[in-house]
């Protein structure tokens, strides 16, 4: 029982914002694909593959970061309590659970056709060098939005075997999306991270990160609005799309106020963005 709870504490998996953010691009990839192949009981089963995927690869990714972090986790106030930095569990048990997770993972992804599995394979690359890029780059959020969009092309992949511009377009706009939510969630560590000298866009940018996350935003938007131009009109799709732009500029307005309490709560609102985009991209093919 006590190797369950420090399990479900290393894995975060009572905090689903993790594996939400991982899941809604890849189901705002399969609607996509659902527009032009119309499979409803494929695409159904691909979602709950992919829903799969991303609770078990973010698990995985959780406890890889908090081995490579945990001297830095002991000198942050909000992780410094995480079962490695705590010394609640060993490195080994750790690693262990890391590689069960991605040997399930692998049984989720051998699923789908050959092209998807070796995208799959290639972003185990970018989850574990991910923990790495903060100590090297101010730009480890833009590294996250190449990793956490990665189902994008993914599940495009699954259903058509092919990769085309148009999916391209959707995954740079979900990377400024998550360079954007990643720098809010960042902004909590700041006084932390520069003391043992952690790097991020939230304290490059930090006399400007409004004007950084806005930036971000709106170019997200801006490609979404390209891509999506021929459904935009009175219809549902424009009524949800308009739903997703309007969490992010109340995310931008809160923002404004410059409250850190509020930077975790602001972040979440994410999920709420991430599921009217699904909806309204699936609405299409209704």
């Amino acid at each position: 029982m006590h190797h369950f709870k420090i399990f479900i504490e290393i894995t975060r998996l009572t905090k689903p914002i993790g594996f939400m953010l991982l899941f809604w691009p890849c189901s705002w990839g399969l609607a996509y694909a659902y527009i032009e192949n119309s499979n409803l009981s494929l695409f159904v089963y691909y979602l709950f593959l992919f829903f799969l995927g991303s609770v078990l690869m973010r698990s995985a990714g959780c406890i890889f970061n908090d081995i490579v972090d945990k001297d830095f986790d002991k000198k942050v106030q909000r992780t410094k309590y995480r079962p490695l930095a705590a010394g609640k569990i060993t490195v080994t048990r750790a690693l262990v659970y890391v590689l069960t997770l991605c040997s399930i993972a692998f049984l989720v992804l051998i699923q789908f056709n050959l092209f998807t599995i070796l995208l799959g394979l290639g972003s185990m690359f970018l989850a574990f060098s991910y923990p790495f890029m903060k100590r090297i780059t101010y730009w480890p959020q833009l590294f996250l939005g190449f990793t956490f969009n990665w189902g994008i092309i993914m599940a495009w992949v699954a259903f058509h075997n092919s990769i085309t511009i148009e999916i391209v377009l959707l995954y740079i706009s979900a990377i400024f999306w998550t360079l954007g939510y990643d720098t809010i969630y960042g902004a909590q560590d700041m006084s932390d991270d520069q003391i043992i000298g952690l790097k991020s866009t939230s304290i490059k940018f930090k006399n400007n990160i409004h004007m950084f996350v806005s930036t971000s935003y709106v170019i997200s938007i801006g490609f979404m609005l390209f891509l999506f131009k021929n459904f935009v009109g009175q219809n549902t799709f424009t009524f949800l799309f308009l739903i997703f732009i309007l969490s992010l500029i109340y995310q931008l307005i809160i923002l404004k106020k410059n409250n850190p309490n509020q930077y975790l709560g602001l972040f979440k609102t994410n999920n709420v963005s991430g599921l009217f985009l699904f909806l309204g991209i699936f609405s299409i093919s209704l």
